[in-house]
Order: C-alpha cells, then sequence, then structure tokens
C-alpha cells in the first residue's frame, strides 16, 4: 500500500515496531511490510523514529507540495551503486547516443497519446475528420523526430522541445474534445491549473514524477543528470525525461474519472485569480485511482508485471545503458 499523509494535523510516529497513523478521526497502525511508500503533504508530520523505521524497511518517504509535485525525500543509503552508474550517465548524456534514445521516448510518448485517441468511440464524421487531422499532425512531428541527426543534444534540444510541444497542443486539443462539457478546458494550464481538468493532470503528474525518481535511485541513476531536459538548476532533470514515456497512464487515468463524472465541483476549490486547487476528495480520489491503475498487472514487451514493476524494470534496464552505451 501507498502510505498518504495529506491532512493537516496527521501524525506518523512508530509503536511496537509499527507505524502509527494519528488523525483528526482516531489512530491507526500499518506494518512496515505492507507499506510501499509513504508521501507526505505540508501540515502532516512524521517522527524520527518513523523516518529511521522507513529508512530500515525501504521505504521511499517523499514530501510533496499542494499541488502533488516532490520536493524532497528520505532514502535509504543501500539504493544503487550510484558512483559508477553516475559516472557513465554523464558520459553518455554527452554523447551521440543520448540523442537515439531521448528520441526513442519521444516517438513513444506520441505513439501514446495517438493510442488513447483511438480508443474513444466516435459517433459523427465531422469529429473524426477533426480527430484524424490532429493524428496525421502528430505523425508527421513524430517523422521529423525520428529523422533528426546531431552530434550532441545540444545541435538538436530546441527542434525536439518544438516538435514535441506542438505535437502535445494538437493531442490535448483533441482530447477536450470528448470530455463533458463541465470538465473542457481552454488551453494547458501548469502554475497554477485554470480548471479542473489541468489541475487532476498536474496532481496526477506530481505523482509519477515521485514513483520516477525513486526508481531512478533505485537504480543507482542520478535523476539530477538530464538528456533534453538539463537546464534547470537543482531539478530532477532526469525525470523530467523518463516521466514522457509514462504521462499517458496519468492522461487515461484523469479523462476516464472525468468521463464517469467523478469528481464534483465541491471537491476542488476555484480562485478569485481563476486558479483550481485539488481539496481533500478530489486528491483522495486522483491517488486511488492512480495507484490502483499502477498496481494493475499489464504486458509490456512480452513480460506480464504490474505497471508500477515496469518502471521499475525500465530504469533498471536504464541504468545498465548507461553503463555499458561505450563498450560496445
Amino acid at each position: 500500500m501507498h502510505l498518504i499523509l495529506n491532512t493537516f494535523g496527521t501524525y506518523l510516529s512508530v509503536r511496537n515496531n509499527n507505524f502509527l497513523v494519528i488523525h483528526a478521526d482516531g489512530k491507526q497502525y500499518v506494518e512496515p511490510s505492507k507499506i510501499k511508500s509513504i508521501s507526505i503533504s505540508k501540515g502532516a508530520q512524521i517522527s524520527s523514529d518513523a523516518a529511521i523505521l522507513a529508512i530500515e524497511k525501504n521505504i521511499d518517504v517523499l514530501f510533496v507540495n499542494k499541488m502533488g509535485k516532490p520536493v524532497g525525500r528520505i532514502w535509504s543509503n543501500k539504493f544503487g551503486s550510484i558512483t559508477t552508474i553516475r559516472r557513465k550517465q554523464l558520459d553518455f548524456s554527452l554523447s551521440k547516443q543520448a540523442i537515439d534514445w531521448i528520441k526513442e521516448v519521444i516517438v513513444e510518448k506520441m505513439n501514446n497519446q495517438i493510442a488513447l485517441l483511438l480508443t474513444f468511440d466516435i459517433q459523427d464524421t465531422k469529429t473524426q475528420n477533426i480527430v484524424n487531422r490532429i493524428i496525421n499532425r502528430i505523425t508527421d512531428y513524430q517523422k521529423k523526430i525520428s529523422i533528426i541527426e546531431g552530434e550532441n543534444i545540444a545541435e538538436v534540444a530546441k527542434s525536439l522541445r518544438g516538435w514535441e510541444g506542438a505535437a502535445s497542443k494538437n493531442y490535448f486539443a483533441a482530447l477536450n474534445i470528448f470530455l463533458p462539457e463541465v470538465y473542457k478546458f481552454s488551453e494547458r494550464s501548469q502554475h497554477p491549473a485554470k480548471d479542473i481538468f489541468n489541475a487532476l493532470l498536474n496532481y496526477g503528474y506530481g505523482i509519477m514524477y515521485g514513483k520516477i525518481e525513486a526508481e531512478l535511485i533505485r537504480a543507482g541513476i542520478d535523476p539530477y543528470v538530464g538528456i533534453l531536459h538539463r537546464e534547470d538548476y537543482n531539478r530532477p532533470v532526469l525525470t523530467f525525461d523518463v516521466i514522457e514515456k509514462y504521462r499517458i497512464w496519468i492522461d487515461y487515468v484523469v479523462v476516464n474519472l472525468l468521463m464517469h463524472s467523478a469528481i464534483d465541483e465541491d471537491a476542488y476549490l476555484k480562485k478569485n485569480d481563476g486558479s483550481v486547487w485539488l481539496e481533500g476528495l478530489s486528491k483522495r480520489i486522483l491517488i486511488q485511482s492512480v495507484n490502483d491503475y499502477l498496481e494493475e498487472v499489464v504486458q509490456i514487451q512480452s513480460t506480464h508485471r504490474s505497471r508500477a514493476e515496469h518502471i521499475k524494470i525500465y530504469c533498471q534496464k536504464l541504468a545498465k545503458k548507461f553503463m555499458f552505451f561505450n563498450e560496445v
């Protein structure tokens, strides 16, 4: 299970070698063996005993802001053989092979976007034609990305970002067609969100950032050495690269929630400045939905594992890629 502490005044401590969660409604004991991660929002607290127990049990402890984005974490010093992999990772990031890797990631992201658009049941020719045109545009950007060449990432980064951004803009315009009228949005907005769709999406991506960063660290990879995302000081930029493969999972969960009208107006807050913020209920619904989705077993490249486990496997393979890329 994933232990989420996002209610003001909640306190996590230890009693008889078990975690003890104290909140307004009472107390709850949780065995460490049942916990995969602990997420702590502003207003919740954790004791040093609880932090040490989490470290001993290799449980990831993540501190998140009100948008669900990680701002810090506690992890065991047993994670990964970091020194060797970090050195090779830096070499890889400066190599031509880094271009091939990030191209594969972006093309896969676009394939996922197209696949999601193709799942919608379209009843009229006009809408079908609009979606077909958008899919064709995304495909055109894929082709441009596939053929671009360079000696290092700096030579192609601007083009890759431009094409990826343009494809995503078209993709979200298509998604908007299928949302119920009350959830439609004018544009993609992040800091802050201007509507409930973007608020859910941003918070969901924040959840995914935390999970991917944790698996990168466990694999011995430095999340602060990125490929395409490399210019943001003191931020886990490789996490921003890797998440491109998995954004579609959050997109699917959010769209599914809204298509089924699972988020009522009283579950989020609209401020006078036009920003929209998730309340406790909508956060709980989204967090539970994302965790359930990630625990579902699916087949990827002939391997049957939970989606969360597939992220772990990918990060382990990425560590091997860094280690052996120049030994061919």
